[in-house]
């Protein structure tokens, strides 16, 4: 998508549709990236992936954006990827699925908040066209 030289480390901002998409470059056209699934009644599953830089951008545009270094240390590789390997790892060793019961159950509160806050704005509308 652009004409940058990747180092292992780069943050790589990723432009879709509505939102930016981020991953860590970690060398040889990989990056690591948080993926969401939608589970069993639409709870979301958080899963850290390692996929070629190309797959997960497709066509959408992408640049190298660093944009913290001035502020924090970035961190080594090397310690970025042990952490990536631990992440979830427990769960993936048992089950075979790496799953966060943490993020899975902040996600599903914060649904169920959004549900509740929906349909009290439906019944308000629905209260003020009576």
């Amino acid at each position: 998508s652009a004409p940058f030289k990747f180092i292992k480390n780069n943050v790589i901002e990723i432009f879709r549709d509505g939102y930016q998409h981020w991953a860590i470059y970690v060398g040889d056209g990989y990056v690591i990236h948080l993926v969401t699934a939608c589970e069993v009644f639409c709870l979301f599953v958080i899963t850290l992936k390692k996929e070629k830089l190309q797959d997960v951008a497709g066509n959408d545009k992408y640049r190298i954006n660093n944009h913290l270094d001035d502020t924090y240390e970035p961190r080594p590789i090397e310690d970025i990827l042990q952490e990536a390997e631990r992440f979830h790892c427990a769960t993936l060793v048992r089950y075979g699925n790496p799953q966060s019961k943490q993020v899975q159950f902040n996600l599903a509160a914060a649904a169920l908040v959004f549900g509740i806050l929906a349909l009290a704005t439906i019944r308000k509308k629905q209260n003020q066209n009576q």
